[in-house]
């Protein structure tokens, strides 16, 4: 019983703060990526990011909870988060 509480407790664990990093390095690449598209404000391509975001959150906090593992779930959610956080992180020159 108390393994079982465990892998909920990481599962939850994973989609809320899991899923908000996610959600955050989505919101952030959209600011960052979506300005350089041709004709696109970047104020638009901030809320149009933000509201993104909140979709991926939605998607994630789903999946972290249909996949057949909690590990699977923990890496679903942190791969794409650290790959758009590198990303943001090296289009604006932080990561030098």
């Amino acid at each position: 019983m108390w393994r079982y509480r465990m892998v909920v407790a990481s599962r939850a664990l994973a989609a809320l703060g899991g899923g908000y990093l996610l959600a955050a390095a989505v919101a952030a690449a959209s600011a960052v990526y979506l300005p350089l598209w041709p004709g696109l404000p970047r104020a638009e391509a901030t809320i149009g990011g933000v509201m993104l975001a909140f979709l991926v959150y939605a998607v994630a906090f789903m999946m972290a909870f249909a996949c057949r593992t909690a590990l699977r779930a923990w890496a679903y959610v942190l791969t794409p988060a650290l790959v758009l956080g590198l990303a943001v992180m090296i289009q604006t020159g932080t990561l030098s």
